[in-house]
């Protein structure tokens, strides 16, 4: 049962995710979350460094797409910054959002990672459909109150999974 809520990986930072590990492993694509995991919750601007870590990421020659809770313009402009298919509105942890994404990438699920903030969003929602799921630190603090609710449930959930040895 808690399963569900372990992560392949839990990452400081994106800098921090070993992409010849996941390319060893057959990962060819990597569907991220929008906000706070790629650019900070409520704001248009990317950091430069994030920026060209994500080109760095395509140019490695990894396939990339946006699933994000949040609206479609805003989704919509991020990704076509980037050329990036992406999905919005996903209502995660469904696995619609995810399915699609890997439609657009033309890949499968044993060829993806999730990169995401949140447990019960991107990490539930990804092994759902039996991604490889990298949760990474939020960029902010500052966040939709709905997400700052979820967040000390998230905070239960790990104290739990620690007390079980299922997370490090």
């Amino acid at each position: 049962m808690y399963r569900i809520f372990c992560p392949y990986r839990v990452v400081e930072s994106l800098y921090d995710i070993d992409f010849d590990e996941l390319q060893a492993q057959g990962v060819r694509g990597i569907i991220f979350d929008l906000d706070n995991t790629i650019i900070p919750w409520d704001s248009a601007d990317m950091c430069p460094d994030i920026s060209a870590w994500l080109r760095g990421v395509m140019t490695m020659g990894f396939k990339v797409s946006i699933v994000s809770n949040n609206w479609h313009r805003r989704v919509k402009d991020i990704a076509m910054r980037f050329d990036l298919p992406f999905v919005s509105r996903a209502y995660k942890p469904a696995k619609m959002g995810f399915r699609r994404a890997l439609a657009a990438m033309e890949l499968e699920v044993g060829e993806t990672a999730v990169v995401g903030d949140q447990l019960f969003t991107d990490v539930v929602g990804g092994n759902r459909l039996g991604l490889k799921t990298i949760w990474v630190k939020p960029l902010t603090s500052r966040e939709f109150i709905g997400t700052r609710l979820q967040r000390r449930l998230e905070k239960v959930v790990v104290w739990i999974l620690k007390a079980k040895g299922l997370l490090g």
